[in-house]
């Protein structure tokens, strides 16, 4: 731990992957660490269906990021193969950005046991991050769809990145994390049918009870509107009424992560594949080990 407070980028992953084994309790802060004003925010979330573009807009953000002097981390999780166990870990090659700069750290994540888009070692992971100095940082999500929020447990604020062609399904996801977003990208604006998402999107968004978040659109292709977006994240504020479902979200991570790690995780799944619930599967577990502590 000592290396990666010291700068070290080895130290740092050794960390990181004790992290992502469980292999790490609480981490304190070094003597020297100095927190961010209550009012900054450090962590993003961008998130996303499979194609809309997030590596090209996080690799647009990073370099922004870069020239106003700050130091950026990137956590971007890919999904694991449920039969393989395998992932792809290949986002960093859609950022030029990531490699090369002194000012930039890259780490890809698997999803792992995770049915999420975000792990939950992913909160540690970023803890140690910000502790070791990085004062921006990204998490870019597997692009899981709107019905998953799990993002919301880890970041301070979200970027939902949305492309031409989703049709009326904008409208069909209304209710799910589109309406938790700080702020939505309708990328690839230089192709046809950019403007009708957008519209599209603001539609869905209209018959919400809260003030919805700015639409924006841009071009990772061409540029266009990459300037008014990375300005528009500096300034970006928690949309009125998201604060508690992203406190919800956290407490159902801690939970799941708990679950996952828990030495009785093979035995819960072997009495659920019996046939009896998950929930009668914990209970039987719970008096089973009341009983052993007895015995002891």
């Amino acid at each position: 731990m000592k290396a990666a407070f010291d700068g070290s980028r080895r130290g740092l992953a050794r960390a990181l992957s004790h992290i992502e084994n469980n292999q790490m309790g609480s981490i304190e802060p070094p003597s020297n660490y100095i927190p961010p004003d209550k009012n900054e925010w450090q962590v993003l979330g961008v998130t996303g269906a499979p194609g809309v573009g997030k590596s090209c807009l996080v690799d647009k953000i990073i370099q922004h990021w870069i020239e106003q002097g700050h130091k950026v981390a990137i956590l971007a999780v890919d999904p694991t193969s449920p039969v393989t166990g395998g992932a792809l870990l290949g986002d960093r090659l859609r950022m030029s950005n990531s490699d090369g700069e002194e000012s930039v750290y890259f780490r890809s994540i698997a999803t792992r046991k995770h049915g999420g888009s975000v792990p939950g070692v992913v909160a540690k992971m970023l803890e140690l991050l910000i502790f070791c100095g990085w004062t921006k940082c990204i998490v870019e999500t597997v692009g899981a769809g709107q019905g998953e929020i799990r993002v919301a447990a880890i970041a301070d604020r979200i970027l939902l990145v949305e492309a031409p062609g989703r049709g009326d399904g904008v409208q069909a996801e209304k209710a799910g994390l589109i309406e938790l977003a700080d702020l939505i990208v309708v990328n690839k604006s230089d192709l046809d049918g950019a403007q009708r998402t957008a519209d599209e999107i603001r539609q869905a968004l209209q018959v919400g009870a809260t003030s919805p978040p700015q639409i924006l659109l841009a071009s990772a292709a061409t540029g266009e509107g990459i300037e008014e977006m990375c300005v528009s994240i500096d300034q970006m504020v928690e949309r009125e009424g998201s604060s508690r479902a992203k406190l919800l979200e956290r407490v159902k991570a801690v939970h799941e992560q708990a679950l996952l790690d828990s030495p009785q995780l093979e035995n819960i799944l072997e009495i659920v594949a019996s046939g009896t619930s998950a929930e009668m599967a914990l209970q039987a577990l719970d008096k089973q080990s009341q009983q052993n502590t007895q015995k002891e």
